[in-house]
C-alpha cells in the first residue's frame, strides 16, 4: 500500500458531514424447499462513503478537487475520519490502553497488529486497524500501561505495534487508539454542476475502503 498510498487525510470538515458504512456480499440460494444456503463472499467488510453531502461551501468543493486532483483520482489512496467509527472504543470516549485485545505474549514475538472487534457472542468480528492515528496509540500488558517510546512503538502507517523485547508467555496485550480508515475515491470523475449546488444540489463524491 506505501507506494500508492498518501499519508494525508481528507479534508475533516467535508468528512463530518458524509455518509456510508460497512458493506458486505452475501450469496443467497434459495431452495425448492424454500430453505435458504447462505455464504459470505468476503472475508472482510468493506466501507463506502459519499463525502459530497459534506460539502456545504464553494471553498469546500474547491478544497475537495483539490485534493482530487492531487491523489490523481483513484490512483492514490488516503485517509479519512469515519464519524462514527474512529476510536477503540465508543467515539464519544477517549481511548485507554485496555480498549482492545491485540494478542497474547508467547516470549518470541515482538510485534503485534493493532485490531478493532466487534461484538463478542456469537461470531465476533476481528478488523485489522492500518492507519491509526499517531501519537494517540496507548498500550498496556496484563493490564499496566506501557511508557511509548522505551517499551512500545507504534507505526502510523501500518499499525504494527512492536516492542523492544518479546512479551512474556501469556501476556495479554490491549491497546487503544484513534483511527482513519484507508480510502480511495471511487471515480475517475467529479461530476460537479454548480448551478444546482448553488441551488443546494451536493455533488456525489464515492470513496470505497482499501482492504488491508
Amino acid at each position: 500500500m506505501a507506494s500508492d498510498f498518501h499519508e494525508v487525510r481528507f479534508p475533516l470538515d467535508v468528512s463530518l458531514g458524509s455518509r456510508g458504512g460497512p458493506v458486505r456480499r452475501t450469496d443467497i440460494v434459495t431452495l425448492a424447499s424454500g430453505r435458504e444456503h447462505r455464504n459470505s463472499r468476503w472475508a472482510t467488510s468493506r466501507r463506502r462513503y459519499d463525502a459530497g453531502l459534506g460539502v456545504r461551501t464553494v471553498d469546500a468543493l474547491h478544497a475537495v478537487i483539490a485534493f482530487f486532483e492531487e491523489r490523481r483520482g483513484k490512483l492514490y489512496g488516503f485517509r479519512f475520519r469515519d464519524r462514527t467509527d474512529w476510536r477503540s472504543g465508543q467515539p464519544s470516549k477517549e481511548p485507554t490502553p485496555l480498549d482492545q485485545r491485540i494478542g497474547t505474549g508467547d516470549g518470541t514475538t515482538k510485534v503485534f497488529q493493532l485490531v478493532k472487534t466487534y461484538g463478542s457472542s456469537f461470531a465476533p468480528y476481528i478488523r485489522t486497524i492500518a492507519k491509526p492515528v499517531g501519537g494517540s496509540v496507548r498500550v498496556a500488558m496484563n493490564g499496566t500501561e506501557q511508557p511509548v517510546g522505551s517499551a512500545f512503538n507504534c507505526d502510523p502507517a501500518t499499525g504494527l505495534v512492536t516492542f523492544p523485547f518479546p512479551p512474556p508467555a501469556g501476556a495479554a496485550i490491549t491497546a487503544g487508539y484513534g483511527f482513519d480508515v484507508p480510502v480511495r475515491f471511487d471515480t475517475d470523475e467529479l461530476d460537479i454542476d454548480l448551478s444546482t449546488f448553488e441551488a443546494g444540489g451536493i455533488p456525489q463524491i464515492p470513496l470505497i475502503e482499501i482492504v488491508p
